[in-house]
């Protein structure tokens, strides 16, 4: 978040190269923020206060900027997802304290900074793309500031007590700048093609919610006690530091090329859910998912679209299964599904739905020729139920693998049920 558009492929795309309305939705953000800020540069005092709090925030924001910067790049490395970064910290800051200007100016100082330091020589973002996020902070700055601007009118103008409806204006300004943020991430998620992301996860959200915060005690500080700024820096950078250590163990556990749980994560899965079978003697099933002929996708258009297929795939089954069923990849064009708690009924239903859902599917993929369709894909289903099938999870994985073996010779795009 922080103004960027999910799951962009990094470095591979110039501006012109992007849709053409999405293209435009840029130009539009962009164009908008330069025209507020000349605005603003001509109608906002800027006193010699405002001016030194703009040089703390600066220089505070660039010192934490260098002090994290190797954890900043980590987190870039181990994911071409974009994700919440510190700078809202200083940014909201700003907002609070700053003429919108120099508030303006702040974002356009650290975004510099972060790409020139850390993006630019990743060459993960375009700079088309950094001038695109700037943006999109500044505007989200800029409503943040009038919400809390008119707030602060309406206090004085009514006599309302500071100490109970400052915090309230505060609470309010956050969540305008969130609105618009998430409002233009949804809106560029949506011009370029990619509706599925515009949902934000939770922690990305609630990470954001608490770098807002520490933005408002900043300012707080700033604005009334000015040393106490120092002490915002170490939970800022412990913080940076526990999302690093988040995003590691989640990339311990996920297949990277489909973002499903890899081969050992299921299998822990598996493991958990068989204890609570055996103890509660209920049921669960094993699944075996095999696309058919997968190799002639390869072998026809190469492996780009071969992955575009697997990730699909994976979508599918994040789509259809319940959020406590677990999905994973066991390599190639195979894939594992946990179905917890259900009757072999439940279960062998789910497997007739995820191998209809297969053969729905239309997966555009990059071909040498241009962008190619893809259908007419079908998968064989191999099902195991605990504890018919098998009372270890080894004799379910082999029950079900056998199933899958039967379903291929049996012809294909089927599902097929084994005891043991």
């Amino acid at each position: 978040m922080s103004g960027s558009i999910k799951r962009f492929r990094p470095g591979a795309w110039s501006l012109w190269r992007q849709p053409r309305a999405l293209v435009r939705f840029f130009l539009t953000i962009e164009l908008a923020v330069a025209a507020l800020t000349i605005f603003f540069a001509f109608s906002n005092d800027v006193t010699t206060r405002h001016w030194w709090q703009f040089g703390v925030l600066v220089g505070f924001a660039l010192l934490q900027a260098e002090a994290s910067r190797k954890i900043e790049k980590a987190r870039r490395l181990i994911t071409n997802a974009p994700h919440v970064n510190m700078t809202s910290v200083w940014v909201f800051a700003g907002v609070l304290l700053l003429p919108y200007s120099l508030a303006g100016l702040l974002v356009i100082i650290v975004y510099g900074h972060l790409w020139l330091r850390i993006q630019r020589k990743m060459g993960t973002r375009p700079i088309h793309r950094v001038v695109f996020s700037a943006s999109m902070i500044m505007l989200c700055a800029y409503a943040a500031g009038g919400m809390y601007t008119a707030g602060m009118m309406l206090q004085r103008s009514h006599g309302w007590t500071a100490s109970s409806t400052t915090p309230i204006i505060i609470a309010l300004a956050t969540l305008v700048f969130l609105v618009v943020n998430n409002i233009l991430i949804a809106t560029a998620a949506t011009l370029h093609g990619r509706p599925s992301h515009i949902l934000v996860s939770w922690p990305d959200l609630a990470l954001e919610i608490a770098t807002l915060c520490l933005g408002s005690l900043t300012a707080l500080a700033l604005d009334n006690i000015p040393y106490l700024i120092v002490l915002i820096m170490p939970p800022l950078l412990v913080l940076h530091r526990a999302v690093l250590v988040k995003q590691l163990e989640e990339l311990a556990i996920t297949d990277q090329k489909t973002g499903l749980l890899n081969a050992t994560a299921w299998h822990e899965a598996a493991k958990n859910e068989l204890s609570r079978a055996t103890r509660q003697q209920s049921c669960f099933g094993v699944m075996m998912v095999d696309l058919d002929y997968f190799k002639r996708v390869n072998d026809t258009y190469g492996h780009l679209a071969g992955d575009e297929v697997l990730k699909a795939i994976a979508r599918m089954l994040q789509q259809e299964l319940r959020d406590y069923d677990s999905a994973g990849r066991f390599g190639g064009e195979e894939f594992a599904v946990l179905i917890p708690d259900s009757s072999p009924t439940d279960v062998v239903a789910t497997a007739e739905r995820l191998r209809e859902r297969v053969t729905e599917l239309e997966i555009a993929v990059p071909t040498e020729t241009g962008e190619t369709m893809i259908n007419n894909l079908s998968a064989s289903i191999g099902v195991a139920i605990y504890p018919s099938s098998g009372t270890t999870l080894e004799q379910l994985m082999l029950t079900a693998d056998s199933a899958v073996y039967t379903a291929k010779s049996n012809g294909r795009n089927q599902v097929v049920t084994l005891s043991t």
